[in-house]
């Protein structure tokens, strides 16, 4: 365990090969065996209608645009069968902010889901489910509660940006706060649901921002043990209106220096994934000796990241032969980072 003054410090040292040695040392723990691991899986946004207007964002619509729009359930059957076609175990789930949106529709969707396939459902943002007690009037501990009884298997780590309120009145003002993105995943945790953990950084924080961000996390997964895996990845500003103001983005350097530093600064939490959507093939397979085991989904549809900017593309094959090149072996996981796939 390194402590926060030795996560600055790594933060801002130009000794990048060395702070990747010291990291893959750390992933090797971990992973003794070689393996380094991918999902196939699919991203479905159900509504972009959003009130939060965060600057970061090139996705959302706001409420009555001409382009906004709710996934009618059968359309999301259809986008569920073909990743099942495709050898797909999952579903990544988030939308905007609706503010019409009850309770009673997400329990109506998820149970439409398990009726009529068997799929893991890893959905809704923690700034979603906060969004979604409190226009059914309800408590978070309900809501999560009725979303697992309607179906929900895990919650993405999404929304959370840089856990640090400062930050987030900058770039995402009317978003949740970082108080209430720890308060879900705690909540989830303490019902016995497994969350992801991320970071999306190079929007104009500090280095010290970054580090109360990773220690946010790395208290909350001592303090529960609930986080599968920690995915950082990087700004894309090209078509956001925050993009305005942060003239450049993080460069390759600093995204492996900062997955380098997650990975020495979480010493509790398992997994650690590399990014191709944001870096590209390259950089995420360098990312695999700077900490990371795994490298995300092949992303059979994806929208978010895109709308911003990021048009990496990465078939299965792509990704196993970058981790094979790499020096590992792949193997096909599920959601909850279970690699019994035999492949």
């Amino acid at each position: 365990m390194i402590t926060r003054q030795q996560a600055l410090d790594l933060l801002q040292s130009d000794d990048l090969i060395g702070i990747g040695m010291e990291a893959d040392a750390i992933r090797r723990k971990f992973h003794p065996e070689g393996i380094v691991s991918y999902i196939i899986d699919r991203n479905i946004n159900y509504t972009n209608v959003c009130t939060e207007y965060c600057s970061f964002c090139a996705f959302y619509r706001p409420v009555g645009h001409h382009e906004g729009y709710i996934q009618p359930f059968e359309v999301i059957h259809h986008k569920i069968q073909e990743t099942l076609d495709l050898g797909g175990t999952g579903v990544l789930m988030q939308g905007g902010l609706h503010p019409d949106l009850k309770i009673d529709w997400y329990e109506d969707m998820l149970r439409s889901i398990k009726q009529r396939f068997k799929i893991h459902l890893h959905c809704f943002s923690a700034p979603e489910i906060t969004n979604i007690a409190e226009v059914s009037g309800i408590s978070l501990r309900d809501t999560i509660a009725r979303l697992m009884d309607a179906g929900l298997d895990s919650i993405p780590g999404g929304g959370a940006e840089i856990l640090d309120d400062a930050v987030r009145h900058r770039i995402s003002r009317l978003k949740c706060s970082s108080q209430e993105w720890i308060d879900v995943h705690r909540t989830a945790h303490a019902l016995g649901m497994r969350t992801t953990a991320t970071m999306m950084f190079g929007c104009g924080e500090t280095p010290e921002q970054r580090v109360n961000h990773l220690e946010l996390v790395r208290q909350i997964q001592e303090d529960t043990g609930g986080f599968t895996a920690f995915i950082p990845w990087t700004f894309q500003r090209e078509n956001t209106s925050l993009g305005r103001f942060v003239k450049e983005e993080a460069t390759a350097v600093e995204y492996l220096k900062t997955l380098a530093v997650s990975r020495l600064y979480l010493d509790n939490i398992v997994n650690v994934q590399s990014s191709w959507v944001t870096q590209g093939l390259k950089v995420c397979q360098l990312g695999l000796r700077f900490g990371g085991n795994d490298v995300g989904s092949i992303m059979i549809e994806e929208n978010v990241v895109s709308a911003a900017g990021a048009h990496n593309q990465a078939s299965e094959e792509d990704l196993r032969r970058i981790i094979r090149d790499a020096g590992f072996v792949p193997k096909q996981r599920d959601t909850l980072y279970r690699t019994y796939f035999l492949n």
